[in-house]
């Protein structure tokens, strides 16, 4: 079996991966403190949405964000316009619906880990006249360090298995769109097995991997979570 063929795939997959995760944080960690600290009334909706993609179907969700991101649609004709380029089947559009997708994936662990930080050591640095921003970074960040990189973790893995919302939005396209999840299914529908067993068991070794390292720094003792 030639496996150079392979290799774009693999960094096209870790590409998107590494991409969609550090949007994530960016966008995952103000949204995770809000929910973990306010009181709103819409709290509710806003944790129901962003967990939505947990028992949503990806194709459903897969088909709903190709109408959106499509030629005519929302966000799509917008972008065709400035740009001059479509969104679906190109990486762009594959990294929007990554994030959209792994979105509980970054924000659950931060949401817990920012729960989990005690007012009162936030409310005796405020008398000390520490910022919000200071706060945030002096105190919660390093408390919360291990929610983050849990975050981080599953997010990347998360969308390195993804497959039913990369499939509708960016189809099979070498090189382009076509990732991990993507090859192995067209491995399988070409009767290529012993390519697919290749990846497939990449994927497996990955994941559990993955899962492992995520629960071993769970059970771990946290003797350095002082601020």
């Amino acid at each position: 079996m030639e496996l150079t063929p392979l290799w774009p795939t693999v960094a096209l997959t870790l590409q998107l991966a590494g991409v969609t995760t550090g949007v994530l944080l960016l966008l995952g960690t103000p949204l995770a403190w809000w929910l973990a600290r306010t009181r709103n009334r819409w709290k509710a909706v806003i944790e129901a949405l962003v967990t939505l993609p947990l028992v949503l179907p990806p194709t459903v969700l897969g088909f709903y964000l190709l109408i959106a991101l499509g030629p005519q649609g929302p966000l799509g004709a917008p972008w065709l316009q400035l740009t001059g380029a479509p969104l679906t089947f190109t990486f762009t559009g594959l990294v929007i619906g990554s994030v959209l997708y792994s979105l509980p994936f970054v924000v659950q662990p931060l949401h817990n880990a920012f729960g989990a930080v005690d007012q009162g050591v936030l409310d005796a640095a405020a008398t000390l006249r520490a910022g919000p921003w200071d706060r945030f970074k002096s105190i919660v960040v390093p408390l919360a360090r291990r929610g983050f990189a849990t975050a981080a973790v599953l997010g990347f893995a998360h969308t390195v298995g993804e497959f039913g919302v990369v499939l509708m939005i960016g189809g099979n396209i070498p090189g382009e769109t076509q990732v991990l999840s993507i090859a192995i299914y067209d491995r399988v529908e070409s009767l290529r097995y012993d390519e697919a067993h290749v990846l497939a068991g990449l994927l497996l070794v990955f994941s559990f991997a993955v899962l492992w390292w995520v629960y071993r720094l769970q059970r771990r003792p946290d003797v350095d979570a002082r601020p």
